[in-house]
Parts: C-alpha cells; sequence; structure tokens
C-alpha cells in the first residue's frame, strides 16, 4: 500500500459514498474500488460492507482507519521535517458555507496565504449545517461553524463573529403571514425550517416551550434556499442575519420584528484538538487567532 491508497480509504471512510470520494478525490469510480480491492487483498480482511444502497466499515474497516490516520498524520509531519528550507509545506482543508467566504475568511486567508504561499489551501463550500458533522468524520481540519450550546468534546473553538437569528417573510406576498390578535398564528401561516442545525433546534424548542405546534410547510437544506422559498412567498423562514445581509434576495424579503427572540449564532473556526499536533494547521489557527485579536482591538 502506499499514501495515496490510506489517503483514498480515509476519504471514503468519512464519506462512505464511493461516487463522491471519487468525484472530490479525482479519480475514477472503477479506480477507487480497485484501490480498495488492493488494500483488502493485502490486509486480508474485507473493510467495508457494501450493498446497493449503503456502504459501512467493518470491524476490520474501523481498525484499520484508525491505523490509517495516524500513519496519515505521521507522514504529513515527517515530510515536512524533511524540507531543506524554513517555509511552511503542506495541505489544510477548510469546509465553510459561501456565506463565510464572503464575510468571514477573506482577511484570514489574506494574511494565511502571504504568511505561507507553500501551504495548499483545499476549500470546500456546502450547507453551513454540515460543518461540524464534516469536522468529526475528519473530512476536513478546519470548519467554520456556529457553536452548540454544549460544545463537543475534543474541539477547540475560535469566536470570529456574533449573528441574531431573524424570521423572515415575503415583501411581495403579505398575505402568507396569517395574524391573530396582532400575533402570528404559527399553526396557520406556513413554516419553512432547516433540515437540520443549530438553528432548526433553537426554533423546535422555542415552539415546545410555548406549546405551539407549528405549521411546517417545507424543509430544505441551505439558508439561502431558505430566503429564495421566502422570497416566492412560500412562507416565513429563518436565518442568520449576516446571511440575509449578503444574499441576493435580501430585498425581496422582510424582517418580523413580531418573530420571536431566539439566542444567536456564535460563529467560529474550529477544529479537533488534536489536528492542533499539525503544523499546518497551528499555523492557520495561529493566523485566525492573531486575526480576531487585531480585529477586536480596533474597536
Amino acid at each position: 500500500m502506499n499514501i495515496r491508497d490510506l489517503e483514498l480509504f480515509k476519504h471514503l471512510a468519512a464519506t462512505l459514498h464511493f461516487g463522491k470520494t471519487a468525484l472530490e478525490c479525482n479519480i475514477t469510480p472503477s479506480g477507487l474500488t480497485r484501490t480498495i480491492q488492493r488494500l483488502e487483498n493485502e490486509i486480508g480482511e474485507t473493510l467495508f460492507f457494501r450493498t446497493n444502497r449503503s456502504v459501512n466499515l467493518t470491524p476490520a474497516g474501523l481498525l484499520f482507519r484508525e491505523y490509517c490516520e495516524e500513519t496519515l498524520t505521521r507522514f504529513y509531519l515527517f515530510k515536512s521535517g524533511l524540507k531543506s528550507d524554513t517555509a511552511l509545506h503542506g495541505e489544510l482543508s477548510v469546509y465553510c458555507s459561501v456565506t463565510a467566504i464572503l464575510s468571514i475568511l477573506p482577511q484570514i486567508f489574506k494574511q494565511f496565504r502571504s504568511t505561507y504561499p507553500k501551504v495548499n489551501v483545499r476549500l470546500q463550500t456546502g450547507d453551513a449545517a454540515k460543518a461540524l458533522v464534516k469536522l468529526q468524520n475528519r473530512e476536513v481540519d478546519i470548519a467554520i461553524a456556529a457553536l452548540p450550546d454544549q460544545r463537543p468534546k475534543a474541539i477547540e473553538f475560535i469566536k470570529l463573529i456574533e449573528t441574531p437569528l431573524l424570521f423572515i417573510a415575503p415583501k411581495f406576498f403579505p398575505d402568507t403571514v396569517v395574524w391573530r390578535e396582532q400575533q402570528i398564528d404559527w399553526e396557520k401561516s406556513p413554516l419553512i425550517l432547516p433540515l437540520t442545525g443549530l438553528s432548526r433546534t433553537r426554533v423546535e424548542d422555542w415552539f415546545g416551550k410555548n406549546n405551539i405546534r407549528p405549521f411546517i410547510y417545507s424543509q430544505v437544506a441551505g439558508n439561502e434556499a431558505i430566503i429564495a422559498m421566502v422570497s416566492m412567498g412560500s412562507g416565513i423562514g429563518i436565518v442568520p442575519q449576516l446571511v440575509l445581509e449578503k444574499s441576493s434576495l435580501r430585498n425581496k424579503v422582510d424582517v418580523l420584528d413580531t418573530g420571536p427572540r431566539l439566542k444567536p449564532f456564535v460563529v467560529g473556526a474550529c477544529t479537533l484538538a488534536a489536528n492542533l499536533n499539525n503544523r499546518v494547521v497551528q499555523s492557520f489557527w495561529d493566523v485566525t487567532g492573531e486575526a480576531v485579536s487585531t480585529s477586536n482591538n480596533s474597536v
């Protein structure tokens, strides 16, 4: 086996999806299958349970994942230590939403790239609700995420920004919101919620505490999708203010001042504590901390 084989196995062990790993690792599905079969032949054990609908790690696969992660970490550290110059080399993987790229990360990335030009930054974008899952599955080194009320163990966090959660309604379809005694009738007003994530948890907690059974019209992935559906008159939505401010549809929705006051999001950089043993990750962490300190001092 070689390092490339181990990297492919590690990625597949996180995604449990041959097609997704093949696409993101720039290899054909058949090539990925052959790599896994070669590893299984060398080890003498089946690493994945495979059916037409699912892929899961076998007991041997779980053990090999630990070996693989440790081996790759040691290899990257060893390779970095062999460089004849003092410049930091390596690769850093970061997961964040498009909003984070537009509003939070530009200055941090600028500083990091200018300080460590030989580090390759691999950026993944997607639904912010998936950020911590990506990190905990070891698919990425750094994730930009909203911090849960109880921070998961072994996760380090640097606060970057705080943003309120807003209830929004369509500007041009006022009849979408049903009112009763100058209050929103949540049992009749259609509500658009995120499939998962912290905003979903907080709004469900609020409804539960107030004994309200809301009319959930739709559940979608991503805050931009919620804003789009609200702008078309589909219902009331809930999104972070930071996302709404960067949305091209912000002028087609209204913020509901009568909506519940939910606890705001605290958004920051997250990594596993063990990742800070990696010089590349630690360097990004240091740059992020310095950027936050500089920003706070300038206020």
